[in-house]
Parts: structure tokens; sequence; C-alpha cells
């Protein structure tokens, strides 16, 4: 079984794919209706949509992960 994600970093009006099993990372096209429109219209508004996740951590390098930085 596929484990696929859907990101959207704060500040980034852009989505992300990223396919852990095929180890991908790819832009999703704008949505232009259904579920993933609503998470784009509620982003726009400053709300946060999380399902199936249970941390997620932003850092500003990879290097900040390796050095325990996560502030």
């Amino acid at each position: 079984m596929a484990k696929v994600v859907i990101i959207g970093v704060a500040g980034d009006e852009g989505l992300w794919v990223v396919d852990i099993d095929a180890g991908t990372v790819t832009p999703l096209p704008d949505p232009t209706d259904g579920n993933l429109k609503n998470v784009v219209d509620l982003r726009t508004v400053g709300a946060s949509v999380i399902k199936g996740i249970d941390v997620a951590i932003s850092v500003e390098s990879a290097g900040d992960i390796a050095a325990g930085h996560m502030e």
C-alpha cells in the first residue's frame, strides 16, 4: 500500500504530493473543485487542515533536523 501525503507549507500557496514509498515530492496542480479546493480555500484564510498525520514539524533545513533544532 502506497503512503501518500499532501502537504502545504505556511507562506507558500502551493500544495505538494509526497509519495513516501517512491521517495518523491511533486507539486500538486491547483485544484479547481472538490475537497482539495475546499482545503485551498481554508488555507487562504489561515486554517490548518490535518487528517491522518500525527507529527509535522517545519524546519529551515535537513541540517536542523540532524542537529535537533526543531523550534
